[in-house]
């Protein structure tokens, strides 16, 4: 407990002290609060997230943590003062445990996306329930705290899982725009021209990114400048304490 304090004595510590944002980053214009309850959020496959109005973006990074790339999307994030949320998958957790506590000490929300990265649904309904006990259970050594939310690798949603999430009360985040970053070979002006295109639509939202991918964190200071351009302003999601 005395451990866990002190880290996120740190982390406050590193927020009050960073630099203020000049007029040339995109900066985080607000936060939404949720309640820890449970609910499932983002049109690609379920409701709007209540409280987003027009042109608002939630940044999300799924995958790492990841020693070669986290670090340097944590930097990106910090030169544009943006605040964003990362669902970790178990493994890379329970192997990197001061990374995933590093997004969470620079202010950034965690959630979970499976202790493996696995299609869920094709899986018996036995193995669902130890993958989500093993991802609940390195989350809560790793962070101290009980998880809030909870992403579904590929986005392919388990009706057990579903089920088992609401009776824990957790949130089931889906997406509402991503630039496909897991495809290979994709510069950082075929990155944002992605993303761009795909926030046309619902016109702001969920963003889906990748904190594991190399060329999400080359391209990620680019992105954020077309966020910039283009009008879009940054949510920051957080949940309330447990």
């Amino acid at each position: 407990m005395k451990a866990w304090l002190g880290m996120a004595l740190a982390g406050a510590v590193a927020a009050a002290t960073a630099a203020p944002c000049g007029p040339e980053a995109l900066g985080t214009s607000r936060v939404l609060t949720l309640p820890r309850a449970a609910g499932a959020w983002g049109t690609a496959q379920h409701a709007p997230l209540p409280g987003l109005g027009p042109k608002e973006v939630v940044l999300t990074f799924d995958d790492g943590p990841r020693p070669g790339s986290t670090p340097r999307v944590l930097k990106a994030l910090a030169e544009h003062c943006v605040q964003a949320s990362f669902f970790m998958n178990g493994e890379p957790m329970a192997r990197h445990p001061e990374l995933a506590r590093q997004v969470r000490d620079a202010g950034h929300s965690v959630g979970m996306h499976g202790y493996r990265h696995d299609n869920f649904a094709q899986w018996p309904a036995e193995d669902q329930g130890r993958d989500l006990k093993a991802m609940i259970a390195t989350y809560t050594d790793v962070l101290g705290e009980a998880p809030p939310a909870y992403r579904f690798p590929y986005l392919a949603e388990s009706p057990v899982l579903m089920k088992a999430l609401e009776r824990l009360g957790i949130a089931v985040m889906s997406v509402d725009a991503g630039a496909e970053d897991w495809l290979p070979d994709q510069t950082p002006q075929m990155l944002a021209d992605k993303l761009l295109g795909q926030l046309a639509g619902p016109g702001g939202g969920i963003v889906l990114l990748h904190d594991a991918q190399d060329q999400t964190a080359q391209a990620l200071p680019v992105l954020l400048n077309a966020l910039k351009t283009q009008g879009y302003r940054v949510v920051a999601l957080r949940w309330q304490g447990p």
